[in-house]
């Protein structure tokens, strides 16, 4: 690769890392103030939420990486085009292949990019990211309870009530009412108390309080003063908690060769069938993307020439073959036959690709679209002119 490939690729992977990152930490902010409160309720440090939340970039650059190649792509030809470089260089004899190649190859090293995630780094994070989010919906102390709310379980059959929660994690003022046992009830109250957790469970260690029992067999009540008492919240806790990863959250080798006799995927049969061809086909799009970009913007433009419609020409084919896929990903999952659909757009794609590339003209959009374009802006133009 000479000197102009390497200037096309340098450009073009700094224009997709910078829209790339500009995407994902927009769409990531989003995504995690809806999960702020599951760490915030714990009184966890920024920089926890901030790792917690972070599992879910990987699956955000699955979707957003090839859009924002496909910007990088487009904003470059243009570059070129405006700055008359792709003139020069069709000038100098390089046919539209030589030109296409760097774009080629940004578009292998994204596609590579992709598929790593796809297959590992993603549901690799989401596992993780279900794992915990689980365990801390699970936890009833943490998430369940908050303080001066009476708060009931089972039915009614177990009511907890904190007056605080404090910075060091005790809980102040507890009161418990235990009616689990049809002929036992129990009342528990507490000036304090911590969750503590070992290899036999999780425990509400209660100090400084008492314990009142009420056997339906007996008329008086029985009150026991304690210092130290551990109410057990083992099954309320989220320490042991596995949870059942779905597709997404499974690895490509998962999906290829599942488990015959696993219960989620009898059941969901369709779905591991619409994201192993999601999966496979996740690193073709950018080089689909990079092929129908150049070939719409690629030939050399003068001047006079509307590059504006062009560029809306390509955005609008890419986006087609893109809702095109995401639409047949989602109705392969009852609808076998919507694979065909997609793999015909696909192929149609590149075929329709390669022929206007092969020719080497530019693509211009039909000639009713640009008259009214020019009417549009011409409308514009009189009512911005000053009287």
């Amino acid at each position: 690769m000479g000197s102009i490939g390497q200037y096309i690729v340098r450009t073009t992977l700094g224009a997709f890392l910078l829209v790339l990152v500009s995407l994902t930490i927009v769409i990531w902010v989003t995504h995690a103030l809806r999960d702020i409160d599951l760490v915030t309720s714990q009184g966890q440090t920024v920089l926890v939420f901030v790792g917690l939340t972070a599992l879910l970039i990987p699956a955000l650059v699955l979707v957003i990486a090839p859009l924002a190649f496909v910007i990088a792509v487009i904003y470059v030809l243009n570059k070129l085009n405006a700055d008359s470089e792709i003139i020069v260089m069709n000038a100098a004899g390089m046919s539209p292949w030589r030109i296409f190649r760097p774009f080629l190859t940004v578009s292998l090293i994204v596609a590579t990019l992709v598929a790593a995630i796809s297959a590992y780094i993603a549901p690799k994070c989401l596992r993780e990211l279900r794992t915990l989010i689980s365990r801390v919906r699970a936890d009833l102390v943490a998430n369940v309870i908050q303080p001066g709310r009476f708060t009931s379980l089972q039915g009614g059959q177990l009511t907890f009530h904190i007056r605080e929660r404090r910075t060091n994690g005790e809980l102040g003022g507890i009161f418990i009412d235990d009616r689990r046992d049809p002929n036992l009830r129990a009342t528990f109250l507490a000036e304090r108390g911590i969750v503590l957790e070992n290899e036999n469970g999780s425990f509400l260690v209660l100090e400084n309080g008492s314990a009142q029992r009420v056997d339906a067999k007996e008329p008086d009540p029985t009150i026991v003063l304690f210092e130290r008492y551990a109410f057990d919240m083992t099954q309320f806790s989220g320490a042991n908690y596995v949870p059942t990863f779905n597709v997404t959250e499974r690895y490509l080798w998962d999906l290829i060769w599942p488990d015959p006799e696993d219960p989620y995927y009898k059941a969901n049969t369709g779905r591991f069938r619409a994201e192993i061809n999601d999966r496979l086909l996740a690193p073709v799009f950018p080089v689909i993307f990079a092929l129908l970009a150049f070939a719409i913007l690629g030939a050399p433009r003068t001047s006079r020439q509307s590059r504006g419609l062009s560029m809306l020409m390509a955005i609008v084919t890419v986006a087609t073959v893109r809702l095109i896929g995401f639409a047949c990903v989602v109705f392969a999952a009852k609808t076998p036959g919507a694979l065909v659909v997609l793999y015909v757009t696909l192929a149609a794609a590149v075929c329709g690709g390669v022929i206007l590339l092969a020719r080497g003209a530019a693509v211009e959009p039909p000639a009713f679209l640009v008259e009214a374009f020019a009417r549009l802006q011409a409308r514009f133009s009189n009512q911005a002119a000053p009287a």
